[in-house]
């Protein structure tokens, strides 16, 4: 059925495979109401404008004051004087008969050591570690520039901190595994049923 997928694919089918169904095989899209989904694409944008080295005076002068609290302590992180790959960078790789990818916030690179950073102007996820975004990126990252060292950061702009990933080649292994399996079971999928917890946009038109 699917042969590209990414993250959001995958936690929304863990969440519940109907609005799984409803989201990315119908194509039914639900309006949603979201402050802080707004507030993250405005500093998501402004990091990128940065780290490219435009010229974002006008920008900032236009910041309201909880973005720019939020703005003057990211640019201070250490990973902005890092040697900038690409920023809103678009990666994927083939496994198996699929392909999953994503868009990297920003890879920079310090040494030899590459830095996929994230940023999270909301919740950083629990398990980071086993995280789709987390995994799907790090192998993205490995087979697209050939290396193992490298480091997933997730900045945590709420909180004011980070959350690193290390990869390693046995946990790449694990990841595999853990995106064939996910990626089979959507694939193998003949009733997209709903989960009885599940409460989201489309509850007025799920059954």
């Amino acid at each position: 059925m699917y042969q590209m997928f990414s993250p959001n694919m995958l936690k929304t089918y863990e969440l519940c495979p109907k609005k799984f169904s409803f989201k990315y095989i119908k194509n039914i899209q639900m309006p949603v109401e979201d402050g802080i989904f707004e507030f993250g694409k405005n500093i998501h944008a402004l990091a990128s404008y940065y780290l490219k080295n435009e010229n974002i005076t006008n920008l900032e002068t236009s910041l309201s004051k909880k973005e720019r609290e939020v703005w003057e302590y990211l640019k201070k992180v250490k990973y902005f004087g890092y040697e900038v790959i690409n920023t809103e960078y678009n990666l994927s790789f083939k496994l198996g008969n699929y392909f999953f990818g994503g868009r990297l916030d920003a890879l920079v690179k310090n040494g030899d050591r590459y830095y996929i950073l994230d940023y999270k102007t909301g919740s950083v996820p629990e398990n980071t570690k086993y995280d789709f975004q987390t995994m799907i990126y790090l192998l993205a990252v490995k087979n697209f520039f050939n290396t193992d060292n490298i480091v997933f950061v997730y900045i945590d702009l709420k909180n004011k901190g980070e959350v690193n990933v290390i990869y390693t080649p046995e946990l790449g292994a694990e990841y595999m595994q853990k995106l064939l399996a996910v990626a089979g079971k959507i694939d193998a999928e003949e009733e997209f049923k709903k989960r009885s917890d599940c409460k989201c946009e489309y509850s007025l038109i799920c059954y």
